[in-house]
């Protein structure tokens, strides 16, 4: 399958190893990954702080840049909500029907990477190996605007020398939210400050998820109590080999 790949602006900004990742798992499963270069952000930031028309901008740029694929691959759900359930109505809230309609049209082809091996390809065992204790941080657009249900799980329960441990009350927002982070520094401290309590209670090495924004605000929480534990995107883990470890 020809699969492209959209690494997302902050992925490729601070992140880049997980889109190598990326690439890595799914050309080892037999797949062609295109990047197209010309690729730059899904519009979400603009977005959540009133900036409609330059989101749309964006979006109307990522459907030229996409329009050919035959699929879709985001190792983000917030990114892979934006365009899929967020674009379409902010189209339509700006009186654009004929973008509105584009973005359905290629909607159907937009997956996060958990969603996409589970339920596009049929794959929980994607050969990975990972001896750590690790657990796993839903995050709120997979889990809430995508519906990717356990499929990370799935995942992880099948590499080769994880230890998963449940995460206490992991649904859970980890406070960062984007701007939500800036404009409401107090309420999002005091949720980073439960969910890396509950990371810690699980005695796991590293917490995993499918977007590197959150890992990052749970990261900076871990570093600063300086609890010797890190944040994986799961990509990585997922890349990971006896003879490669990107995490």
């Amino acid at each position: 399958m020809k699969i492209d790949l959209f690494i997302t602006c902050l992925n490729d900004a601070l992140f880049p190893k997980t889109g190598q990742a990326t690439v890595s798992l799914l050309e080892r499963l037999g797949h062609e990954v295109r990047f197209n270069a010309a690729q730059t952000c899904c519009g979400q930031m603009h977005l959540n702080t009133g900036y409609r028309a330059d989101a749309l901008s964006l979006v109307r740029k990522f459907v030229n840049d996409f329009r050919d694929a035959e699929v879709i691959v985001l190792p983000s759900g917030s990114c892979a909500a934006m365009l899929r359930e967020l674009a379409p109505d902010a189209a339509h809230w700006e009186g654009d029907e004929a973008l509105r309609s584009e973005v359905l049209e290629l909607s159907g082809r937009i997956y996060e990477l958990s969603e996409f091996l589970v339920k596009k390809l049929g794959v929980e065992d994607v050969g990975a190996a990972y001896p750590h204790r690790v657990t796993y941080h839903p995050t709120c657009h997979a889990m809430r605007s995508l519906h990717v249900g356990d499929a990370p799980l799935r995942l992880l329960r099948n590499v080769r020398g994880l230890t998963l441990l449940p995460l206490p009350h992991a649904d859970e927002c980890c406070g960062f939210g984007g701007t939500f982070s800036v404009k409401n520094p107090d309420v999002s401290t005091a949720m980073l400050a439960d969910k890396a309590r509950h990371i810690l209670e699980t005695g796991a090495e590293a917490c995993t998820a499918g977007d590197n924004s959150c890992l990052m605000h749970i990261g900076g929480g871990l570093h600063r109590l300086r609890s010797g534990a890190r944040t994986v995107h799961l990509a990585e883990i997922l890349a990971s080999t006896p003879g490669q470890v990107w995490a």
